[in-house]
């Protein structure tokens, strides 16, 4: 019996201290709820110092347009091989410079200095021929004249000479094939410029339009840009655009020269050409990226990173005077020319809603409540002068 209640003793004290731990975790869950949803003492006022607002004026914004595109050369040509045959002689190579018109290459001219010899020769027989008829002709007209012979056979003989002219005239012209066939073993220079590359060697026989080398023309460069249709609306020919070619420190000046018409196929681009002004050092084939100059206009601005969108409408924080009180105001502002200034590098956007002269906040101090007072470290900016 003594066993008996010691069990029952150890199991109550065991259930007790159960409930006793029990009742602490909920006590302090509950604490932990309140503290939780007590209110946190809001902040009445922040320090600022002056660096941290400016003034609000006019700007010189230049809107641009960032775009991106491969330097080409104006004169750009891929030579080819007219007539089939080899190579008997090629000199240049990559890199020669070449005048308008230079010997660049000959084809093997044997098979069609003969056969435009013979072509010679055809056409040398048929003119006898067409002399012979001719003289015929002359004759029986006399003739005829004369009434020595019937009509008949000063038809027969006005046929002949007509058909030994034809004959003479079929020869010339396959006379002039041949010759051109001749002259076409010979590769020019279509214009002065530099050898870009050789795709056949001396002695290798080549085809009719086998690509033998290609000729750029460095004096004049352009870069091809394509554009979405959206961005090409405010395009217009002579604006003038700073590039970076495969990322040179220095910068290249462009002018918008020519603009593609229509949309390419499939990818439904617009082509835009801008004429490099100063393309010596540059070659064809490098890439190119910068930004287009499209407007320039005097506007009320703030830089974008003051712009908050955390709301339903976009808006900025100024400084508000209430009696003594300076307090932070949220208005509402309309958006509109995005572009840069030429004294910093960082993206303004004009903006509507506000007054010039107001006091903005700048972007790097985050939302701060409306209606929030504020204190200066020291006097606040009072004109244009300061900077953001």
């Amino acid at each position: 019996m003594r066993l008996f209640k010691l069990r029952w003793i150890v199991v109550a004290l065991v259930v007790l201290a159960l409930v006793a731990g029990v009742w602490r975790a909920l006590s302090a869950r509950q604490q932990q709820k309140e503290a939780a949803a007590a209110p946190t003492p809001a902040l009445n006022q922040i320090e600022l110092a002056s660096q941290d607002v400016w003034t609000l004026e006019p700007r010189e914004i230049t809107q641009t347009l960032a775009l991106s595109g491969t330097v080409k050369a104006l004169n750009y040509a891929v030579v080819k091989a007219q007539v089939a045959g080899q190579l008997k002689e090629f000199s240049v190579r990559e890199g020669d410079v070449v005048k308008a018109g230079q010997v660049l290459a000959r084809i093997d001219p044997t098979e069609y200095q003969r056969r435009w010899q013979q072509a010679k020769d055809q056409a040398d027989a048929a003119k006898s021929q067409m002399e012979i008829a001719q003289r015929q002709w002359d004759t029986n007209r006399a003739l005829v004249d004369q009434g020595f012979i019937a009509k008949t056979a000063l038809d027969n003989s006005q046929a002949s000479y007509e058909g030994a002219v034809a004959t003479y005239q079929a020869a010339m012209a396959g006379a002039a094939v041949a010759r051109k066939s001749l002259d076409d073993a010979v590769l020019y220079a279509p214009f002065s410029g530099v050898v870009a590359l050789r795709a056949a060697q001396a002695g290798e026989r080549v085809s009719v339009d086998t690509k033998v080398l290609e000729l750029v023309d460095l004096s004049q460069l352009e870069v091809e840009v394509p554009l979405s249709p959206s961005d090409s609306v405010d395009v217009r020919v002579g604006q003038v655009a700073q590039l970076q070619v495969e990322d040179r420190p220095e910068m290249v000046s462009a002018r918008v020269q020519r603009i593609s018409p229509s949309a390419q196929v499939g990818s439904r681009s617009v082509l835009v050409y801008l004429a490099i002004q100063q393309p010596a050092g540059l070659r064809h084939g490098l890439f190119a990226k910068g930004n287009l100059n499209l407007q320039r206009r005097r506007l009320l601005a703030v830089p974008l990173s003051a712009v908050r969108t955390d709301q339903a409408r976009p808006y900025v924080q100024v400084l508000k005077s209430e009696g003594n009180q300076v307090q932070v105001a949220h208005p509402v502002v309309s958006l509109g020319l995005r572009g840069s200034d030429a004294s910093d590098s960082q993206t303004w956007v004009a903006v509507e809603g506000i007054e010039a002269g107001t006091q903005v906040l700048k972007g790097h101090l985050g939302a701060l409540r409306e209606g929030l007072r504020v204190k200066f470290t020291a006097q606040a900016p009072a004109s244009s002068n300061i900077t953001p």
